[in-house]
């Protein structure tokens, strides 16, 4: 192992033990609160740590009238980058920089999460040059939400599984301690799903060597989505770091599997339905509704979802 792969994590260490915790404090008066907004990649376009999100939180808040919008992208970079002969050649990776504009004239929240590294260093080594793109992307990120009067939230990298490729894992490694140190440097709101995530795949390898969070290193499962779910939802201000799954955080919740259901229908409709509004050139997605269309059929399942939550 290399010093410097040695030395950042233990700076970092040290760093969360002379700082002020980092959890219910940092979400400010939620009642205030009307949208969150959800940005990234593919991993957030599949949107399941976002349901698990949004149903876990409105069961214990079930007055809540939060919206929550997940504007994914997949492919997307943060960075600009797109390596060469992408899908196949069929078209270059989409780049934040190009809609993001057109997203905040239409859309005002008061919360942005944004989850985008995974693409960013296009599975490759580190380089400083890839690196700095990823830097530079995520700080420009920053003044764009900071100039709409909302706050951001931005949340580590999920785990590159290092079976798939130890040289990209460190990669994504490097990244996350990066935006990690901007807690402190800049006192961002930074949430850490990375590590956590790593560590529980490492933990599980120790008795099964075949054990996977993501099939194919990128996209995590079931379990791999809860994992991305926990932090932001103790960022909410939730305790749920004792469940091992959803299902556990959810068992005594009669209605939560039909909730659940309903909610992930609701926020692929709108997810649909604003992609096409906002517009974005990435080819090969579902074609939205028309936003008008998409809010009959959202506001019929959120008088399901009340009926089930009173």
């Amino acid at each position: 192992m290399s010093l410097k792969k040695t030395v950042f994590p233990i700076l970092i260490a040290c760093l969360f033990f002379f700082q002020p915790s980092f959890g219910q404090e940092n979400f400010n008066n939620p009642t205030d609160t009307k949208q969150i907004l959800f940005l990234g990649n593919s991993i957030t376009y599949a949107g399941q740590y976002i349901a698990f999100v949004e149903t876990y939180y409105r069961i214990k808040h079930p007055n809540s009238s939060i919206e929550w919008l997940n504007l994914g992208l997949p492919s997307e970079t943060v960075s600009g980058l797109s390596e060469e002969g992408h899908a196949g050649g069929a078209f270059p990776r989409p780049d934040l920089h190009e809609r993001l504009d057109r997203i905040f004239e239409q859309i005002q929240p008061d919360f942005v999460f944004a989850n985008y590294g995974m693409n960013d260093g296009i599975y490759l080594p580190l380089n400083d040059d890839r690196f700095a793109s990823y830097k530079s992307g995520i700080e420009w990120l920053n003044q764009k939400i900071d100039s709409i009067a909302a706050a951001a939230i931005f949340v580590t990298p999920p785990v590159f599984d290092p079976i798939k490729g130890e040289a990209y894992a460190n990669v994504l490694d490097i990244y996350s301690d990066w935006l990690i140190s901007k807690r402190y440097t800049d006192y961002w709101k930074v949430i850490d799903l990375h590590w956590p995530m790593r560590k529980f795949l490492e933990d599980q390898r120790k008795t099964d060597p075949t054990y996977f969070l993501a099939k194919d290193g990128i996209h995590p499962g079931e379990t791999g989505h809860w994992l991305m779910a926990k932090p932001i939802l103790e960022y909410l201000g939730e305790n749920v770091g004792e469940f091992d799954s959803f299902q556990e955080a959810i068992a005594t919740e009669e209605n939560a599997p039909e909730l659940l259901m309903l909610i992930t229908q609701k926020q692929a409709i709108l997810r649909d339905a604003w992609l096409k509004s906002t517009g974005h050139q990435r080819p090969g997605l579902a074609k939205g509704l028309p936003l008008n269309e998409a809010m009959e059929q959202v506001e019929k399942l959120e008088q399901k979802i009340q009926q089930l939550l009173n």
